[in-house]
């Protein structure tokens, strides 16, 4: 543990009460993590206590927590496992508290038998290369990245917001620093909005660009910008629309597809075929945002019915409150998913 745990008797007593009560106190070896952790004004202890209904207040580098026992355990929890990001030389931010509640939450959740002793320590799934490190900041995304390490084929579906393309082309950008792949491909339908490319103006690089950006975004992110430049000069990194996949064999490569709501069956086909050896595919994509003709099936939403059960095919299904943006837009999801009654294509796999 991280912090030395003090708990008075009285406290020992309110354990075995009738209301389930805790109170301790874990004080931080380091002040100066104690103070990041604590956040500016303790603004992440009054996080812990608007998400998990307790009670934490700060002295000095010591924090004394209160509350129902379930509640101040899952605390403990997410202050032990920030706490040993910034000793690893990592930063605490809002979102890093949030994923750290989220995560404590999900571990007690996923407990069924009241003889299950409660984990002790958060183990998140991890990303890193060398200019940046992502933890899962939900439990889907937990699962997300590990089914990224371990299938060569994997879906993930659900709401804009909850890091799908992030994490994948994150996970393409670490196999291409670790050496597993030689390069990586970026590709998505160039059909958005109702427009077509045909009615934008420049050449081809300036016409899908827009449509691409997303990629470029997330590329800067995990890798320098002067290293990403020259990735794409040499052809290391190809970032083009679906189109220009016909006719290939990528292998030794992360070929990522994201918008796949918005391929045609026969572009599916088209492009999960185009796997070689040594090769990972990475398809994103929102069924509930559909931009095709009227009348035109998702080849998204077919691919998960057909390939739901095909060995080295791992189909993770985001949530809207697998949503790490702004808060705001989790409950734009939700109202958008109430009002318009959109089915859960996922609910179709397996059946």
């Amino acid at each position: 543990m991280n912090a030395q745990e003090l708990v008075s008797s009285s406290s020992r007593t309110a354990r075995t009460a009738a209301t389930d009560a805790n109170h301790f106190i874990l004080t931080f070896e380091n002040n100066r993590f104690a103070s990041e952790l604590f956040g500016q004004f303790d603004q992440n202890l009054k996080l812990l206590e608007e998400r998990l209904q307790i009670h934490a207040r700060a002295r000095g580098n010591s924090v004394s927590i209160s509350g129902e026992l379930l509640a101040t355990n899952q605390a403990r929890r997410a202050l032990d496992f920030l706490y040993a990001r910034l000793q690893s030389g990592g930063t605490v931010e809002t979102s890093d508290v949030e994923g750290a509640i989220r995560m404590a939450v999900a571990a007690d959740d996923q407990l069924t038998l009241p003889t299950l002793e409660r984990k002790a320590k958060l183990t998140m799934a991890q990303i890193s290369t060398r200019k940046k490190t992502i933890v899962a900041r939900t439990p889907t995304q937990d699962a997300y990245m590990r089914a990224l390490e371990r299938s060569e084929l994997v879906f993930g579906v659900g709401p804009a917001g909850t890091g799908k393309t992030y994490l994948a082309v994150a996970h393409a950008a670490q196999l291409l620093e670790r050496g597993v792949v030689d390069r990586i491909v970026l590709s998505r339908p160039a059909v958005e909005a109702g427009e077509r490319l045909g009615f934008l103006p420049g050449d081809m690089k300036e016409k899908v660009d827009p449509y691409l950006r997303p990629l470029y975004d997330a590329l800067y992110d995990m890798m320098p910008g002067d290293k990403v430049e020259r990735a794409i000069t040499a052809g290391v990194i190809e970032i083009a629309p679906l189109a220009f996949m016909r006719g290939r064999t990528l292998s030794n490569a992360v070929v990522i597809l994201d918008e796949a709501q918005n391929t045609t069956t026969m572009q599916m086909k088209m492009f999960l075929t185009r796997l070689g050896e040594n090769g990972r595919m990475i398809v994103t994509g929102d069924p509930s945002q559909v931009d095709l003709p009227r009348g035109v099936k998702s080849g998204l939403v077919e691919a998960l019915q057909i390939l739901h059960d095909i060995e080295g095919v791992s189909v993770t299904r985001f949530k809207d409150v697998d949503v790490v943006r702004h808060p705001m837009v989790a409950r734009i999801v939700r109202a958008y998913e109430a009002q318009t009654a959109v089915p859960d294509e996922s609910e179709h796999i397996g059946r």
